[in-house]
């Protein structure tokens, strides 16, 4: 059972880290496009808000894959002055907290959605609807609390987390 909740949890952060490479691409396509066009006096109109919105891409997609793979940082300056259970305590609660954050995240942004579809708030220029990538961020920060919460079961248990493939 675990292993096929991994597995299941795997494709989740496989598909945030794929849509968070979209918006990278978006981005740097923009960016590009901009320069180019700025350089024959004709930039890209709505460059910034397209920058901004893929930012939400790239930020909240890579999430949870740098969790995964423990890529977040880690201060170590009094790990080996520590007994061995205070190390797994923090293997434990570490995750634990972040999945709180980030569940918090989740919760904030789905009301600030709400609030954005009420008002119909969009980007200054292109006017793309915020709720959208609110909606979005919702979406990616569960699935990065769920990550968190799962490796924290897997400290709690003893067990090391599969590795990513």
């Amino acid at each position: 059972m675990r292993d096929f909740i991994w597995r299941w949890a795997d494709r989740l952060v496989s598909l945030s880290a794929f849509v968070g490479t979209l918006g990278l691409l978006a981005e740097v396509l923009v960016i590009v496009v901009d320069v180019i066009g700025r350089y024959f006096g004709a930039p890209l109109r709505g460059a910034q808000d397209v920058t901004q919105m893929s930012m939400v891409l790239v930020v909240f997609g890579g999430m949870a894959i740098c969790d995964r793979l423990n890529g977040h940082i880690n201060i170590d300056l009094f790990e080996r002055a520590m007994p061995a259970w205070m190390l797994r305590a923090g293997d434990v609660i570490a995750p634990l907290l972040g999945a709180v954050v980030f569940a918090g995240i989740a919760w904030t942004v789905w009301e600030s959605a709400a609030l954005s579809r009420m008002l119909n708030l969009a980007t200054n220029i292109l006017y793309l609807p915020k709720a959208w990538f609110q909606y979005f961020v919702v979406v990616m920060s569960l699935i990065t609390a769920l990550a968190m919460l799962l490796r924290a079961l897997d400290s709690a248990l003893g067990k090391r987390s599969p590795d990513y493939e």
